[in-house]
């Protein structure tokens, strides 16, 4: 990206994803810089109603406000004439007050015969989710009715953003008059001008014809204003897809879900036609999605282990040189890379988090390279001299050492932390491997196999960026990075088996050898003692990590307790949270005894709460009822807006099948005899806004979902079907088969003509059984990289 610098001559830049004006994402801060990279990848599930998602570029500031660079907005419109995604650079444009509006309107216009002429009513009801423009997070609106010169305008309510008016205005109509209705709402100011808060422009003529229209309008931006010339501001990279899926019944995926089981299972001893079939008609930029995929499918079912198995047995077939094996970017390649992130990511944390904190932590000096080392002061009180270059050298070469020592030390420790089902797939690597590769010249290459993936494709862009692994919440700054970028080569040494090869490639990390050289004994015997797990105790493992599921979600927040009448009278308590799929409970630590929790299945919604309610804008609400039936809130203050969106999206995900889920609430709070939200003084009033429900980001420690993998794999398999039966009237050209569609009640013989005739059927479920298709499934998953 490039930004336009502040007086400083540099900005500290960070985005702000927001879909519909409701902030969902914030990247890290990268420091001093005009040219940011963030590398950031999110996937967002959204309801199909979206309008736009907008990236909004803010340059960070310790003591004011922070400043806002700029501005990208795609529309759905947009984003949906580009079906393989949206990538470039696109201008940032200036952020004009008058264009940042949001939410909507409640109207009903009506045509109703007059005395002399019809006449034009327009009933101005209530708004809901306006933009907050005064400092005290609120608006006061009033709406502002314009028709054939004529204006009216309703009362004025304070400080809401969830006004009510139910005020009614009449205008004489023309017949054959083209003159517009414009409703447009205003946050009303008793000192400086008013703010606009957006409109709606109505075609008369239309209603004329529909004589009634009533409804929930999105206020529109005013757009009349000039631009401030494009890419002035600086540009944007992005790369954006809009995917929008339906997913079926679960029972409309099993023929396809059994027939790819049953090539697995059945392995290299079966025809062996699908996987291969399937690597072959896919290209390469779609292959981690389709790998990713089929890996969760398999997960589910249990079969990860034999899918991967497979893989490795198709690649060993086709590899005549050792030093070649899993470079490629094949499908085993891929699946094993997904793999090991959905399944190995908890143990990554275990193993590596401790040391990457310290590394930051400490932010430490550290260069080995003679022509990077940049020399410095060292000393105190008045007693410095500059630090010569060996002294850095020696010092940075201890520091790595340490780091280099205590990450394998605890790899070494590791083994039995290591998943059962990780542990296992590693032991049919190792021994396929050997297998095909047996004499004793190539004694290394079953190590170097496992070290691969686990050191090269796991520990080490790991190690290089933490934050996309989710092992820090910001990104590292220019000395850490060079430190963590100096460790991963150290390890990628330790994994390559400290061949001369890899030695001959930066002579300067010599300084590493003797922690490289121990390390490579270490990482054999880990790997050894890692793959050494028989049947039995992978079932026994398995058995026992499923008594103890992992929270789906856990850590501090801040709860709110009451402790009399007013504002000022409250205050929130820290507590250690955990959300799993039985309950949301909370304790004093996180080894205390759960003092207090919510089941799941009472939990009715989980939204935010807007800013003036508690001075925060990173508070949101659970909404469940008690064991007597009773509706109560819970409020919860977060740290930052990502933490806000992550424990908002887990409680969602969770209790997405939920029964008698909310459509509606109160952005606001309860006080005194009101609701500051609406103002409405019944406690009981059903809300003022919707409920966001079906908004949700997607996480690495996800619940899987088989149908959505499902229907992810048959949108890919549909996509090259064409492919597919190509290649099945070349198998069949030979034996007089005929057309894949068979009687009733058969099916054909060969796999892929199975797999053909499954895709037809599914295809029909598709645009027959529209009705039939989950309602709760995330429709359009949306896919950001900045």
């Amino acid at each position: 990206m490039d930004t336009g610098p502040e007086s400083t001559g540099s900005s500290d830049p960070y985005c702000i994803v927001k879909v519909d004006n409701e902030p969902i994402i914030r990247t890290a801060t990268v420091w001093k810089t005009l040219c940011p990279f963030w590398g950031e990848e999110y996937q967002v599930h959204l309801p199909p109603t979206f309008h736009a998602v907008a990236f909004y570029v803010m340059d960070e500031d310790a003591l004011s406000r922070d400043d806002v660079i700029g501005k990208v907005c795609l529309t759905r419109d947009t984003l949906a004439a580009h079906p393989k995604g949206f990538s470039g650079w696109a201008h940032l444009t200036e952020v004009d007050p008058d264009e940042e509006v949001q939410g909507e309107i409640h109207l009903r216009l009506e045509v109703v015969p007059g005395p002399r002429a019809h006449r034009l009513r327009c009933s101005v009801l209530e708004a809901r989710d306006l933009a907050p423009k005064d400092r005290n997070g609120a608006s006061d609106p009033f709406v502002r009715v314009r028709y054939n010169g004529r204006t009216q305008e309703t009362s004025i309510v304070k400080k809401s953003c969830y006004p009510r008016w139910n005020e009614m205005f009449e205008f004489e109509l023309e017949e054959g008059a083209m003159e517009a209705l414009c409703v447009e709402a205003w946050d009303w100011d008793l000192v400086s001008r008013n703010d606009f808060l957006g409109k709606v422009v109505f075609n008369v003529q239309r209603l004329w014809a529909t004589q009634q229209e009533e409804g929930w309008f999105r206020l529109q931006p005013d757009q009349s204003k000039s631009r401030r010339g494009e890419g002035s501001l600086g540009s944007l990279q992005l790369e954006v897809r809009l995917r929008d899926e339906t997913v079926l019944p679960s029972g409309c995926y099993q023929p396809l879900v059994r027939l790819l089981c049953c090539e697995v299972k059945l392995g290299t001893q079966g025809p062996g036609q699908l996987i291969p079939l399937i690597e072959e008609t896919t290209s390469t930029e779609c292959r981690q999605d389709v790998a990713t995929n089929l890996l969760k499918l398999f997960l589910g079912q249990g079969l990860a282990k034999d899918f991967l198995d497979l893989l490795f047995q198709l690649e060993l077939g086709r590899t005549s040189e050792a030093n070649t094996l899993f470079r490629s970017n094949s499908l085993a390649s891929k699946s094993m890379e997904s793999f090991l992130k959905v399944a190995g990511m908890r143990y990554l944390h275990g193993v590596l988090g401790p040391i990457i904190d310290r590394v930051f932590e400490e932010k430490k000096y550290v260069e080995l390279d003679p022509s990077k080392v940049e020399v410095k002061d060292v000393g105190c009180s008045g007693l410095h001299r500059p630090q010569t270059e060996a002294e850095v050298l020696e010092q940075s070469a201890q520091t790595l050492r340490t780091h280099l020592g205590a990450l394998l030390s605890a790899l070494s420790r590791s083994v039995r932390a290591c998943p059962a089902v990780v542990r296992a797939t590693f032991r049919q690597l190792f021994r396929r491997v050997r297998e095909r590769f047996p004499s004793a010249q190539h004694e290394n290459v079953p190590f170097i196999a496992v070290t691969s993936f686990l050191c090269l494709r796991f520990f080490s862009p790991a190690i290089m960026a933490p934050k996309l692994f989710h092992l820090r919440e910001r990104h590292a700054d220019a000395r850490t990075s060079r430190t963590l970028l100096l460790l991963a080569k150290a390890v990628q040494n330790v994994g390559n088996l400290d061949t001369p090869a890899s030695r001959a490639k930066e002579a300067w990390m010599e300084p590493l050898q003797p922690t490289v050289r121990q390390g490579v004994a270490q990482l054999k015997d880990f790997i050894t003692k890692l793959v050494d797990i028989e049947e039995k105790e992978e079932l026994d493992l398995q058995r026992a990590l499923s008594l103890q599921a992992p929270p789906v979600k856990e850590g501090p927040l801040f709860i709110h307790r009451t402790k009399g009448k007013g504002p000022l009278m409250s205050s929130f308590k820290k507590l250690h949270f955990s959300l799993t799929t039985e309950a949301l409970s909370f304790a004093k630590t996180p080894s205390s005894k759960k003092s207090a929790f919510i089941k799941l299945a009472n939990i009715r919604a989980a939204e935010k709460v807007e800013e003036k309610s508690f001075g925060s804008s990173h508070v949101m609400q659970v909404i469940y009822e008690d064991d007597a039936g009773k509706p109560q809130t819970m409020y919860l203050q977060c740290k930052c807006v990502n933490e806000l969106n992550q424990w908002l999206s887990a409680l969602r995900k969770v209790c997405i099948s939920n029964p008698g889920l909310l459509g509606s609430y109160h952005p606001g709070v309860f006080r005194g005899d009101k609701w500051s939200c609406c103002h409405q003084k019944d406690k009981s009033d059903l809300g003022c806004d919707k409920t966001r429900s079906r908004v949700t980001l997607q996480e690495w420690n996800d619940p899987l979902d088989h149908d959505l993998e499902a229907q992810l794999i048959y949108r890919h398999l549909l996509g090259v079907e064409a492919a597919l039966r190509e290649k099945h009237r070349e198998l069949s050209a030979g034996t007089g088969a005929g057309s894949v569609r068979t009687g009733p009640g058969e099916a054909p013989e060969d796999p892929l003509a199975q797999l053909l005739q499954v895709l037809q059927d599914l295809q029909e479920a598709h645009s027959s059984s529209p009705a039939g298709s989950r309602p709760l499934g995330p429709n359009r998953p949306l896919a950001l990289q900045t």
